[in-house]
């Protein structure tokens, strides 16, 4: 199986711890999460943070960030060290627009740059000893704000928004106005642009699409600071990650190497556990026998004694079971559908009348696996609504086969969970009086709640429990069109790894909407991407992201030239045709554009050297006019950017 993005391990030498987490433990309403939990973060290293739903990641980040008190045990941290943290739900209000208040994450730049214009407006006025006291302030100030990346401070906010997923007309927009996903995005970037010593990041792809997970992967392997971050994205923590820390049975163990290298040890060093308790075990039954044996024999009395003692300072060696490492997500068997669950032809759909996506073409057949891809915001939930016929065509045609049956999940069924009820009395709640024959226990067991897990509070659990429990809601009815809205936000690893078999193994249709390429690759038949009003079908993720085969492999299905197929096919085609021209064009204005910003620059290097040099200050009026010239020049160097930036969103 291909990954897209190899990371591979390397040690940097003797390096300073900038975070200690010592012997930690902490404990909930009776149940323990973890127990003498120890690891380090040291300079420049990158930690993922694995483990799975429940044991407690986010309360050690909550802990390192000193949200929480540990039950026992210490966190250190250099006290000249900044830590920037992204938790997994913002509690925070916003009152500016997105661009401005990204920028208030460089704060320290910001104050200087708010000191200079009020210089600036002193320098105007004052005079004599005033006004040579206001302009070494000033000078010594510009200084500083020109080492500290002052005057390209917008230009780079503009950068990472754009890496995030935000256009150049989202940026004017009132945060507050935005959904929570594009909050949190605009958090993240935030956090970026302030540049901490350590980044402590708690699933910070949740709310990314593909295209800003990749920029995301390169943005923090570039990364010269610490980074802490709990994610069950494989892809993503192979990309990034240096070490990983599995937290697992109540304890820490750390691992060299990206996700691919943690599997390889894990295994490994479960197969020594297994052995070693296997031998410890032959030990205890000679030792029990030998007890058992010279129990009431006065000769043997001190030996059998000394014996029991030993069985008592024994620490017993305790191997994961299998049962331990899997859930096991099941399905009723579908009803039967026609062969035909779906079909769009020449579909434009939106609200308002205005169109989101323009001359679609899909058709769907029973037992499918297909994947709808793209932006945020580009149009996947509207094409799932046209599919279902939830929203009416502005133009085209849309059948839905006959006895299609659906269930939905959504993050917003999560969001819906009774946090008052138990987790069976939620279950029970849901699905009412439609499985009277079925032990519904045995069906919460499948989904990982078995025994007293059933009896929590859904208050008490995690984040990937409340998703669990909303995907098993919505699993237990007999379906033959399953439609799942990134059902792997929160999901642990071993979680995922059981969805991805039981939608490898249900006999009926899937749509799926997700950011978690390995799941993709091995799920999807077919990928359909969503994004500039179009969806256009591709035959892998691979093909999507390079952009490197023109056409699908056919099917045998389509070698009629009156197949249907063929002929979208050779409509996809078309349209591929015309976009590689517009490509083409676009391209050019790109690189034309570059060449612009780079002249810009230029001219404003130039410029801030001259203001720099201290004899620049003795002539006031050439200053106020290097000045206004400095502004102007930047000005324009920013509107060439976003211009630059825009036509490269475009390009994709």
């Amino acid at each position: 199986m291909s990954i897209l993005c190899n990371q591979k391990s390397y040690f940097k030498g003797s390096l300073t711890d900038v975070l200690t987490i010592s012997k930690i433990s902490k404990s909930f309403g009776g149940r323990t999460l973890f127990s003498d939990v120890t690891f380090a973060l040291k300079e420049g290293r990158r930690v993922a943070l694995l483990g799975g739903n429940g044991v407690g990641k986010s309360t050690i980040l909550e802990i390192v960030m000193g949200l929480q008190e540990p039950d026992s045990g210490s966190v250190s941290k250099p006290k000249d060290y900044e830590i920037g943290y992204l938790p997994q739900e913002l509690l925070e209000s916003w009152s500016d627009t997105v661009l401005n208040e990204v920028m208030k994450g460089a704060g320290s730049i910001i104050k200087l740059q708010e000191r200079l214009a009020a210089i600036e407006t002193t320098l105007g006025t004052a005079q004599g000893e005033e006004y040579d006291e206001a302009l070494e302030t000033y000078g010594v100030l510009q200084s500083k704000f020109e080492a500290e990346g002052g005057y390209q401070l917008e230009a780079r906010a503009q950068r990472i928004l754009g890496g995030v997923g935000f256009s150049a007309a989202d940026m004017d927009k009132q945060l507050a106005d935005l959904s929570g996903g594009w909050q949190m995005r605009a958090a993240l970037a935030r956090l970026l642009l302030q540049n901490p010593d350590v980044l402590i990041l708690d699933e910070p792809t949740n709310h990314l699409d593909i295209t800003s997970v990749r920029w995301l992967e390169s943005h923090l392997r570039n990364w010269p600071g610490a980074i802490l971050f709990v994610s069950h994205d494989r892809d993503f923590i192979d990309c990034v990650a240096e070490r990983v820390v599995e937290i697992a049975w109540g304890e820490a163990n750390e691992y060299v190497g990206g996700f691919s290298d943690f599997v390889i040890a894990r295994e490994e060093r479960i197969a020594v556990l297994e052995a070693a308790a296997r031998n410890q075990a032959r030990e205890i039954a000679k030792v029990e026998r030998f007890i058992e044996r010279f129990r009431f024999k006065a000769s043997k009395a001190k030996q059998v004694q000394s014996r029991i003692k030993s069985l008592d300072k024994i620490d017993i060696i305790q191997a994961p079971s299998q049962e331990q490492l899997k859930l096991k997500f099941a399905f009723p068997e579908p009803p039967r559908s026609s062969r035909v669950m779906a079909e769009l032809k020449d579909v434009s759909v939106g609200y308002g009348g205005t169109p989101i996506l323009k001359d679609v073409n899909l058709h769907i057949e029973r037992g499918q696996k297909m994947a709808f891809v793209g932006p945020n915001g580009a149009g996947k939930s509207t094409l799932i609504k046209a599919v279902l016929g939830e929203l009416k065509p502005e133009s085209g045609t849309v059948e839905l086969g006959s006895n299609v049956e659906v269930a939905y999940f959504a993050q917003h069924h999560v969001e819906a969970l009774d946090l008052t009820k138990t987790v069976e009395q939620e279950f029970r709640s849901y699905i009412g009086d439609k499985h009277r024959n079925r032990n519904l226990r045995t069906v919460l067991g499948s989904f990982g709640f078995s025994g007293e897990s059933a009896d929590r509070s859904v208050l008490d659990l995690s984040g990937g429990e409340r998703t669990r429990l909303a995907l098993a809601e919505v699993m237990c009815n007999p379906v033959n069109l399953l439609v799942l809205d990134e059902p792997t936000n929160h999901l642990d690893l071993p979680s995922r790894d059981l969805l991805e078999d039981a939608l490898l193994a249900y006999p009926g249709t899937v749509i799926l909407v997700s950011h978690d390429r390995y799941l993709l690759r091995n799920v999807a038949q077919r990928i359909i991407n969503v994004d500039h009003g179009k969806a256009t079908e591709y035959s892998s993720l691979e093909e999507l992201s390079t952009s490197e085969e023109t056409q699908t492999e056919k099917s045998p299905q389509a070698k009629s030239s009156n197949n249907p197929k063929m002929k979208r096919k050779a409509q996809a085609d078309h349209r591929q045709q015309q976009t590689q021209k517009e490509k083409k064009k676009l391209a050019k204005k790109v690189a034309a554009l570059e060449k612009k910003v780079m002249a810009a620059e230029a001219k404003v290097e130039e410029l801030e050297k001259t203001l720099a040099d201290p004899d620049t200050y003795s002539d006031k009026e050439r200053m106020q006019i290097l000045i206004t010239e400095h502004e102007q020049a930047n000005e324009q160097c920013q509107t060439l950017m976003q211009q630059w930036e825009e036509a490269v969103a475009l390009q994709g």
